[in-house]
């Protein structure tokens, strides 16, 4: 057994093992299909409690984990028998109006942010559910929903990051200062170390107007057609996403059509208020709708707006690709596996990722993948483990399906499971080899693997 009590006596935060009351929940983990027995949980305060952690994990042989928002589809914030550093309480969002820029803690989840900049009527691109963590996602490169046509990934409006290296050493980096290291936090992913602090630049966001449409399954094909079609040509103020889903028991669905699948069209404007009805109604006229909830909405209301179904504690496996466009092939394979959405949970979706997010090179980030009409996610989720085998073949069948459609071999890490470690290297394609080498300076002990793992250069 560690001798934890050594690292008791340098944590401010709380140090937590199986002896300890809280435990069960201190090892809990969002995706519930990972059920692992740390040896020690550190729930650090500040970025010298993880300094004293990762030093004492080093010291003393530990797997180290690290946990942000936990919600890692692979369970990469957990580990059996080595030490977690929880940044849940190292959680806040200051934000400089004057400068247009957030400051946002390493434990941070997206609410935080949005709710922090909404009142200055600023936001910047980063997910779709508030309860995500801001490190996770920005260090994976940040798909945002409704943001991203207009301003980029979220990775992209990142300015500085504070990180704690393998040695247990804090570092700044940005721009101006380890401008490598900042390079690679550019949806590199967690391989590099644990940031604590992230800058970001803030957009202005004076109004907002958005919200889902239910439409008929039958109906799908031709939405497919119309969102991609007329999203190829539309203001960048336009976004949003489609896909399958059974319908919830929301109040602007018909009672009798709960429990429906249906396809869905979540879109969005961030222009003007006066065009978004103008821009948004082609997408509202593609097809007979189930019901519908579009118009002026808080920032932030939307992007919680589907929280209540998803919270921790159900079964997660998901499948992703980058997409070079929705082609009638790949529609025809859609349908054919779309509609078996196993859950009211379960979600398949296409997100918008050209817009802004072309306008970066592909070598300026280590997010590489600069071309894409659309981002896949198979998103398998539901509440019984019983179900597990069957709606993990569903997912699996789906993706091998589609995947030759996609015109990648890269995929998103974002939304990947723990079997697609083996394409690390497609999904960083050009930025594979000198994401190594930075590995390599940073983390030559590969101490930071609970990850899409990039080993460091051999």
């Amino acid at each position: 057994m560690t001798d934890v009590a050594t690292l008791s006596e340098q944590i401010r935060g709380r140090v937590v093992t199986s002896s300890d009351d809280g435990y069960e929940d201190a090892r809990k983990v969002y995706n519930a299909m990972h059920d692992r027995h740390p040896e020690v949980v550190v729930q650090a305060s500040d970025e010298a409690d993880v300094i004293a952690a990762v030093r004492f994990a080093r010291d003393n042989d530990l797997e180290l984990a690290v946990r942000g928002g936990g919600h890692s589809v692979p369970g990469y914030g957990t580990t059996d028998g080595g030490l977690v550093i929880d940044l849940a309480r190292i959680r806040y969002a200051l934000v400089d109006p004057d400068n247009r820029t957030a400051r946002v803690g390493g434990g941070s989840v997206l609410g935080d942010l949005d709710h922090a900049s909404y009142v200055y009527g600023l936001a910047t691109p980063a997910g779709f559910n508030s309860t995500t963590g801001v490190g996770g996602l920005t260090l994976g490169g940040g798909i945002g929903a409704y943001l991203t046509r207009k301003y980029g990934l979220t990775c992209d409006n990142l300015i500085s990051a504070d990180v704690i290296t393998s040695e247990g050493n804090r570092v700044t980096a940005s721009a101006d200062e380890n401008e490598d290291l900042f390079w690679a936090l550019q949806g590199g992913g967690g391989n590099f170390g644990i940031v604590t602090s992230f800058q970001f630049e803030m957009h202005e966001l004076d109004g907002f107007y958005g919200g889902p449409i239910f439409f008929e399954l039958e109906s799908a094909p031709e939405i497919m057609r119309t969102f991609r079609d007329y999203t190829a040509e539309a203001p960048r103020e336009l976004g949003g996403f489609i896909g399958f889903h059974i319908a919830p028991p929301l109040p602007f669905v018909p009672e009798e059509r709960h429990g429906d699948t249906v396809f869905v069209a979540v879109v969005s404007w961030c222009g003007l208020e006066d065009d978004a009805e103008q821009m948004l109604q082609p997408l509202k006229d593609a097809g007979p709708v189930v019901g519908e909830h579009v118009g002026p909405i808080p920032y932030p209301a939307l992007q919680s707006a589907f929280d209540p179904l998803l919270p921790p504690g159900l079964q997660h496996y998901w499948k992703s690709d980058f997409v070079a466009d929705l082609t009638d092939e790949a529609i025809e394979v859609h349908m054919e596996h779309g509609p078996k959405v196993p859950s009211v949970h379960t979600a398949v979706h296409l997100y918008l990722v050209d817009g802004a997010v072309h306008d970066i090179g592909v070598e300026e980030t280590a997010f590489p993948v600069r071309d894409a009409r659309f981002s896949l996610n198979i998103a398998g989720i539901w509440p019984d483990p019983e179900d597990n085998e069957a709606n993990i073949a569903w997912a699996r069948e789906y993706y091998e399906a589609i995947h030759p459609h996609s015109g990648y071999e890269a995929g998103y890490t974002n939304f990947m499971a723990a079997d697609d470690q083996t394409r690390a290297d497609a999904n960083y394609g050009p930025n594979y080899d000198r994401l190594q080498e930075v590995k390599a300076r940073w983390d030559p002990d590969n101490v930071f693997h609970l990850n899409q793992n990039i080993p460091p250069e051999a």
